[in-house]
Parts: C-alpha cells; sequence; structure tokens
C-alpha cells in the first residue's frame, strides 16, 4: 500500500523525519541544557530546577556510577514516581554510557525481582517511600549499588519540611534496612569531585529496556535504541509543530507530566520532548489525588497535557476543574487507552482545546499514529501513521488487507524496538519477515489513512459467530448518564458460546441494571446486549490508569 495517509497530512508536517543530527539521547540532552540553561526545566511540589542545574546534577551523578566500575552498557533500574530527581537519574545514567531500567515503584516484590532479574541490572536509584520493596528480594539480584532519594532531596531548605511531613506526619515511608546504601544527595556531592569521562555513543547502542505491561503473560523488556528514542522525540515534535507555529505568544510550552515518567509515553512525549524543546514539565507524583493534582497545576498556563481517558475523566468529574488555566492549551494528548467519547466532547466544551488520540507501545518507543493537531473534533481513530512510519493492516496469514477491513496492525519505522531484551524467540513471534512489529491489536484503515482500533485480538468476544468488540459497547455505555467507568469482557454462554458483561461504576447512585439494559437495547444490535451487569466501587487499573479487562475477565478483580 502506498502512504495515502501522507495526503492527510496537515500543512508543515513533513512526510519523512532526519535523525542523523544525534548519535545518542545524551547528545540530543545536552544541546537543550545549553540552549536553555536559565530557564525552569522541571517543577515539583513548588520546588524547581533550571536546565542548567540538571546539566550539572546529571554531570555530578553520572560522574559518581562512573567511580563505581560499571562497565559501559551496564543497566541502571530507576524506581521513583514523578519527582525532580527522576528526570535527573535519566540524564545521569544516559550520559554516563549506561542502560536506564524503567521500573513502577508501585510493583510488589515479586514483581520487582523478575525485572532486576530479567534485565541484570546492577544499581538502582529510588525513592525511600518503596526502599522496603527492595529490601525483600534484593539479595536475591545482581544489585551492587543502591541509591536511596527522599522527596525533598532537590528542594533546598523547603526540602526538609518535606521530608518531615512525608516520613513523619503522613508517615509514609514505611521502615527499611539496605545495608551499604548510598543517599542521593551523598552521590551527587561526591560525583561533583570527581571528573565526569564523556562517552561516545552510537544509535545502536541501547538507551532504555522497557518492560511491557505484562498483560499478555510475563514482562519483557523492550530493547529501545537511541535512534528509536530520538526518532520517536522529533516525530511527536514535527507533529506539533502546526499548533505551535500559531501561538508565537508562548514563551515556553508548559506541560503536565502527570502520567507517570516510567511508562513509555510519559517518557517519550513528558520528558524526552518536554527537554528538546526547552518546555516546563510540571510533574505530579501522584496523579490519583485529584484535589492535590488540580492544586499543583493552578496558576500555570498549560499549553500541552498528556493524559490517558480515566485522568481526563476524573479531572472533569473533579469540582475544581474551573480552577485550571487552559487559556494557552495547545494540545491535548491522548493515548494508553481508546478516549470515549463522551469525556473528549465534555472536555472540548470546557477547555475548547480537542483531545488528540494516538496510539503507541512500549516496544514502539511509543507513538505509532495520531489525530492531527490541527483537528478540532472528536474522530473515534488513532489518527495517521507519524512521519517516517508505516502502518499494513495484515490477515493472520501476513498479508495486507483491503481498505476497511479489520486486520492485525503491523508497524515499520525508525522508532521499533530492537527486540525483546534476551529473548530471540518472543522477538520471532512478533517480526515479520519484512520487519513490521506486530501489535496484537486489530485495527482498520480507511482511504485517508485513518486507523481505527477494534480491539485487541484477545479481547474480542465471539457471541454466536459473531465479533464483538468491547471498546464499542463501552463507548456506547459510557454516554449514559449516571455511568463513571465501564468495562465489557466476553463470559462462557451455554447458548451463545459467549456472552458480553459490564462492570460498571456509577456516577449517580440511582443508576440500575435495568437503565442500563434499557439504554443497551436502544443503541445496540441484540448480540452485542449485555447478559449480566455487576455494579463496583471502582475497577481494576494498570499503572497508567488503562482499565484491566482480562482482570475482571479471569475474575481476579
Amino acid at each position: 500500500m502506498d502512504k495515502i495517509w501522507l495526503k492527510s497530512y496537515p500543512p508543515g508536517v513533513p512526510a519523512e523525519i532526519d535523525t542523523s543530527r544525534y548519535t545518542s539521547v545524551g547528545q540530543l540532552l545536552e544541546e537543550a541544557f545549553r540552549e536553555h540553561r536559565a530557564k525552569p526545566a522541571f517543577t515539583c511540589m513548588g520546588a524547581e530546577i533550571s536546565y542548567g542545574e540538571l546539566d550539572a546534577l546529571s554531570l555530578k551523578l553520572a560522574a559518581w556510577f562512573q567511580t563505581k566500575g560499571l562497565a559501559r552498557g551496564a543497566r541502571i533500574a530507576i524506581m521513583m514516581p514523578n519527582v525532580l530527581q527522576y528526570p535527573v537519574a535519566i540524564a545521569a545514567i544516559l550520559r554516563a554510557g549506561y542502560v536506564v531500567v524503567n521500573v513502577n515503584p508501585l510493583y510488589t516484590p515479586r514483581e520487582l525481582e523478575h525485572q532486576l532479574k530479567d534485565s541484570g541490572a546492577e544499581a538502582i536509584v529510588l525513592l525511600e517511600n518503596f526502599a522496603v520493596t527492595l529490601q525483600a528480594i534484593v539479595r536475591n539480584t545482581a544489585i551492587k549499588h543502591v541509591v536511596v532519594a527522599a522527596m525533598g532531596d532537590l528542594m533546598g531548605l523547603k526540602g526538609t519540611l518535606v521530608n518531615f511531613v512525608v516520613r513523619r506526619v503522613k508517615k509514609m515511608v514505611p521502615e527499611w534496612s539496605l545495608p551499604g546504601h548510598v543517599k542521593f544527595n551523598t552521590a551527587i556531592a561526591e560525583g561533583g569531585r570527581q571528573s565526569f569521562k564523556p562517552v561516545q555513543q552510537g544509535p545502536d547502542d541501547i538507551a532504555f529496556l522497557q518492560y511491557t505491561g505484562g498483560t499478555t503473560g510475563v514482562a519483557k523488556g523492550a530493547t529501545l535504541l537511541h535512534r528509536n528514542l530520538i526518532a520517536n522525540v522529533l516525530q511527536s515534535e514535527v507533529w506539533l509543530d502546526p499548533v505551535r507555529a500559531n501561538r508565537p505568544d508562548i514563551g515556553q510550552f508548559i506541560t503536565v507530566v502527570a502520567l507517570p515518567l516510567y511508562h513509555i509515553f510519559a517518557l517519550t512525549v513528558c520528558g524526552l520532548l518536554t527537554i528538546r524543546t526547552g518546555g516546563l514539565g510540571l510533574l505530579i507524583p501522584n496523579p490519583r489525588d485529584i484535589p492535590g493534582t488540580i492544586k499543583a497545576l493552578e496558576g500555570y498556563p498549560i499549553t500541552t497535557f498528556p493524559a490517558v481517558n480515566t485522568l481526563y475523566n476524573a479531572l472533569l468529574n473533579s469540582p475544581d476543574f474551573h480552577k485550571l488555566d487552559f487559556s494557552k492549551l495547545i494540545a491535548a494528548n491522548g493515548g494508553g487507552m481508546a478516549v470515549q467519547e463522551a469525556v473528549a466532547k465534555r472536555w472540548f466544551e470546557l477547555t475548547r482545546t480537542p483531545i488528540i488520540e494516538g496510539y503507541g507501545l512500549s516496544e514502539t518507543s511509543p507513538c505509532v499514529t495520531c489525530n492531527p493537531a490541527t483537528v478540532t473534533e472528536y474522530s473515534g481513530t488513532i489518527g495517521l501513521p507519524m512521519p517516517s512510519t508505516e502502518v499494513s493492516i495484515r490477515d493472520d496469514e501476513g498479508v495486507e488487507v483491503p481498505l476497511g477491513q479489520p486486520g492485525e496492525i503491523c508497524i515499520r519505522g525508525p522508532q521499533v524496538m530492537a527486540g525483546y531484551w534476551n529473548r530471540p524467540d518472543e522477538t520471532a513471534k512478533v517480526m515479520t519477515p519484512d520487519g513490521f512489529f506486530k501489535s496484537g491489536d486489530v485495527g482498520v484503515m480507511n482511504e485517508r489513512g485513518y486507523v481505527k482500533i477494534v480491539d485487541r485480538k484477545k479481547d474480542m468476544i465471539l457471541v454466536s459467530g459473531f465479533n464483538v468488540y468491547p471498546n464499542e459497547i463501552e463507548d456506547v455505555v459510557a454516554k449514559l448518564p449516571g455511568v463513571f467507568e465501564v468495562a465489557a469482557v466476553g463470559v462462557p454462554d451455554q447458548n451463545s458460546g459467549e456472552a458480553v458483561k459490564l462492570f460498571v461504576v456509577k456516577k449517580d447512585p440511582a443508576l440500575t441494571d435495568a437503565d442500563v439494559f434499557a439504554y443497551c437495547k436502544l443503541q445496540l444490535t441484540g448480540y452485542k446486549c449485555p447478559k449480566t451487569i455487576e455494579f463496583r466501587t471502582e475497577l481494576p487499573k494498570s499503572n497508567v490508569g488503562k482499565i484491566l479487562r482480562r482482570e475482571l475477565r479471569d475474575g481476579r478483580a
């Protein structure tokens, strides 16, 4: 298929990007540090660090790591929420010639042990709040160096108060013991007395091991090279250029970093892209605390707001939403899960800026497709393939299907991973002979090049031989007043093989299952209507707020 999507590109977006300017992510970061030295780079809980400080702090930490005898390419884990130490640690690890292994700080000891052993990480930087998790399993891993950060480390005098509140008042730091650990600020101070040795890295060196959600089995490390990340940052940058160009009045772009930086969407779009463009990142350590999130964002003229549907929905339902300043909002990037039309419409009504839905995976650094930044209304699609990216919709034999027909979304481009870490068998399963990555998602492409996801292969419900896609049902039910959140799954049925079951969280306590059944009957063909409805106070979610249908289906939640 010729690249039919190119004719739908907004003016000013190139068909291809040139990644040859940079040989490593470190080089890209260093350019930003030089060009934006005096500007604030990140802020968290009222404290901020400038680009100049980010440069100096990361060099000191990089020098400290280098004195520990870690070989080039050694893996160093980061286990923190969105705090100021996170961007410092990422920049330090990459500049020192090592590989970042991002770890979800909410992991159980079992999950943490798997990831540290699988990656072969030899060092870890973590927040003290989660040190007890590492304590439980550290002896089973190859970890030799432990750097423990405290919430207030980079906050000056205010940090002492912050640490007191976190430890003593809120009691958020369980007792822990990690013999031989080094405090974050101590490592910075010691590194400052050492000389940093610049490391020449190439585009094919590994930058990150990004572990995939593990919803399809054992968590695997997607091996992301420097060129993969550089490509996706540049692709994301040119995609937003048409709306940036219209706002010469904005001196510095301000991005909400509420999605956790250990997740690939936030890492690229909130972290690396913010630095690349000299923006200011507003770090939110706990986005589940909606009142706290709104308080942290108050007073900032927000320009970009990457988030998932559940976060947009929660914010829209907050009585304090009106306190936020969206007068300069140019883009709200929706990803990670389907954006529901009801949420998108309400967001647009209140902010006058659309949610631009995109699509990506850990294996693709992550962005693959995105709706144009210039759109003004909800399309229900995941948009167009990004510059230098090819999307091919294929059947189970690997043959491209005609336009408008469903098939597996397959991706080829400079952002596609080198493979799964130490798992050539798993890599072989997802790569086609002509170099396309098989996403496991089912989609259709229309004649304008727009792609719509019809579902995960594994989430499809088969009712009497008819394919039923949960996304469609959830989208319909989400529009029913009184529904806050909804998930649709397939359950065994003796008559039809499978039947649709809904899990619903109420917005209106008066809502009954009879209301939902009646509404579905009006909106959906008979075989798509739910057979059973279960009301819940909450739905199980992944670390970025994606509703875990599989856990509901398997009765694990």
